[in-house]
Parts: structure tokens; C-alpha cells; sequence
């Protein structure tokens, strides 16, 4: 798989943020089959960062109603990378 096509896109929110500006953590959303090995040389490769770990979450896609209809979103799989202590990553 290629490096680009693993990271879908950087979730840009106050938590993530907040995170960012704290601990060095990243969030993104990427491919539901990628994993830990694969997100880490795809954010090492794309930003020119060194990655300190990763952690993946599977989110389940919520229900939503659209009048008498139900209808559930798509599933997606979030990573949030932490950084070594020297690097940072210009999202914002």
C-alpha cells in the first residue's frame, strides 16, 4: 500500500488541538485496514517527522434520521501519533 493513500486526512478539532499543543499528539483519519506499522512510515515518510507511537481506534458510524427514514454512517478507523519530544508538525 502506498505510503499516501494509507492518512485520509488530519482531523483538525479543539480536542485535537489541544492535544497537539500538550503532548505532541496527532490525529488523523486513515484507511480501515491500515495499521500501527504502516501509519507510523506513512507520517514518518510524508512529513519528515520522527514518529514516538501510534494508537488506532476503530469508530463505529453513527445512526442518523433524515424524517421517518434511518440511515448509518460510514465506520472509520482514527490514528493519533505522538511525536519525539524536538519534532512538531505545521496542521494549523
Amino acid at each position: 500500500m502506498q505510503e499516501y493513500g494509507i492518512i485520509i486526512r488530519p482531523l483538525i478539532t479543539e480536542q485535537s488541538v489541544h492535544l497537539a499543543n500538550v503532548r505532541g499528539g496527532y490525529s488523523f483519519e486513515v484507511r480501515k485496514s491500515a495499521n500501527k506499522a504502516q501509519v507510523k512510515n506513512s507520517i514518518e515518510k510524508m512529513y519528515g517527522v520522527k514518529v514516538d507511537k501510534v494508537r488506532t481506534a476503530n469508530r463505529q458510524g453513527k445512526w442518523r434520521r433524515r424524517g421517518k427514514s434511518y440511515g448509518k454512517k460510514a465506520s472509520w478507523k482514527k490514528a493519533v501519533v505522538y511525536l519525539k519530544a524536538d519534532q512538531h508538525i505545521d496542521l494549523f
